[in-house]
This record gives C-alpha cells, sequence and structure tokens, in this order.
C-alpha cells in the first residue's frame, strides 16, 4: 500500500497534524501541549506525526520519541471502542489491585498497552486515579469505579459488550 493509500485509511491527515502543531507550537514548552492537541484530536500519536513535530520543533525524532515513550499517557496506535485503566499505586495495591488486574488480563486476554482481539476494550496501566479511599479502582472511558472485585469488572465489561452490540 503506497503512503497516500495508508493515510487515506486513517482518521488524520499530514495537513490536519500540521495544524495541531501551528496551533501550539509558539507556546513556551510547547512539546507537550502538542502531543495532548495531536492525541485528543486523533485518539493516538500517530508515527507520521513524529518528523513533523520534530521539524517544527527543532528537535531530533529520537527526541519526539523520548518524550511520548517517558509518559505514560500517550499512545502511539489506535485504541479499542473502549479504554480501561487499571489503578496500580500503593494505595490501590494494599487493598487487593494486583488480583484484580492479573483478574482482567485474563479475562481479557491481553496484556497492558494491548487491545482486545475485537478491537473493544484497551488496557493500560494508571498510577492513581484520585480515588485511593475507594480502591482498587478502574477507569472505564471517563468513569471512575471504586471497590472493584472481579465480579465488578467482569460486570462493567459485559455492559460495554452489551451496549456495543446493541448499537450495531
Amino acid at each position: 500500500m503506497s503512503q497516500a493509500a495508508a493515510q487515506a485509511a486513517q482518521d488524520w491527515t499530514l495537513e490536519q497534524i500540521q495544524q495541531e502543531i501551528d496551533a501550539h507550537r509558539h507556546r513556551p514548552g510547547a512539546m507537550l501541549p502538542i502531543l495532548h492537541a495531536i492525541q485528543d484530536r486523533f485518539g493516538y500519536v500517530p508515527e507520521a506525526a513524529v518528523p513533523l513535530i520534530a521539524e517544527s520543533m527543532r528537535q531530533t525524532r529520537a527526541e519526539v520519541h523520548g518524550i511520548i515513550s517517558f509518559y505514560h499517557h500517550f499512545r502511539t496506535r489506535p485504541t479499542g471502542s473502549h479504554v480501561v485503566h487499571v489503578c496500580r499505586a500503593e494505595a490501590c495495591q494494599a487493598v487487593g489491585a494486583r488480583q484484580l488486574e492479573a483478574h482482567i488480563k485474563g479475562r481479557l486476554g491481553i496484556d497492558f498497552h494491548q487491545t482486545s482481539a475485537d478491537n473493544e476494550i484497551t488496557l493500560e496501566p494508571v498510577y492513581c486515579l484520585g480515588n485511593c479511599a475507594c480502591g482498587p479502582s478502574v477507569r472505564v472511558d471517563d468513569a471512575v469505579h471504586g471497590r472493584v472485585d472481579a465480579d465488578t469488572f467482569d460486570r462493567l465489561v459485559d455492559q460495554l459488550t452489551t451496549t456495543a452490540v446493541e448499537v450495531k
């Protein structure tokens, strides 16, 4: 597939990426606002954005990759229909987050930074959801859930997949 055909199959264009870069490049510490803007608009930071960002910010591609890979928030691939974040902070670990994490990975059949085979759920770690008194906690899309155990998680996933089936 040619580069033009590959881009046509994406949800973004190089021009749209450049628009986000241009909108933020003159801000102090512009690299992070640029990366956030691109991810907010497209759901991830496409690989094709890296050379554009590097050139616009007078950085090397390695420097841009370094920033993207340093911050867990940035994704370089599209996500599934839903993103599940599992809190891995100490407060959640103290009340069973590691066991919950193992259950979630088994239930979904994926590890962190992966997407289920049906493209429904992407699993991501997070190091605090600010819900420490109600751990273990997970965030499903934008909703934080506390005191989650295996049964609670299974019900959440069943609701996600049931909703996805009803929409189709």
